[in-house]
């Protein structure tokens, strides 16, 4: 288990990168739920976000590639618009406790 940040850092309806031990990761709170996932898009396997810690579309409501612009569900990380429409990001196990965002790596 490794620890990304206290729940303080992650706001709801915002997302922030991080790099555990070399794996670029995002992190996404919404309705005061966190998902993390892999910082690497299904298309063409490059980082997803516009500048660092800017994941989210301007709704903060989906997380966008910024290299091409699909879209993805925040819940589940399908891709529901773009060139790899159908595709997933990569789920990473998480959990939070009162010492912070914790993932399984």
């Amino acid at each position: 288990m490794k620890l990304l940040c206290t729940g303080a850092e992650l706001a709801d309806a915002s997302s922030r990168g991080f790099d555990v031990d070399g794996q670029k990761l995002l992190a996404v709170r919404r309705n005061g739920r966190v998902y993390v996932y892999e910082n690497r898009c299904p298309h063409r396997g490059v980082g997803l976000e516009w500048k660092p810690d800017q994941f989210l579309d301007p709704s903060n409501s989906l997380i966008q590639c910024a290299t091409h612009g699909a879209l993805f569900l925040i819940e589940d990380g399908e891709c529901v618009a773009g060139p790899c429409a159908g595709q997933s990001l990569t789920t990473i196990p998480c959990h939070e406790d009162d010492q912070g965002i914790w993932v399984t790596l």
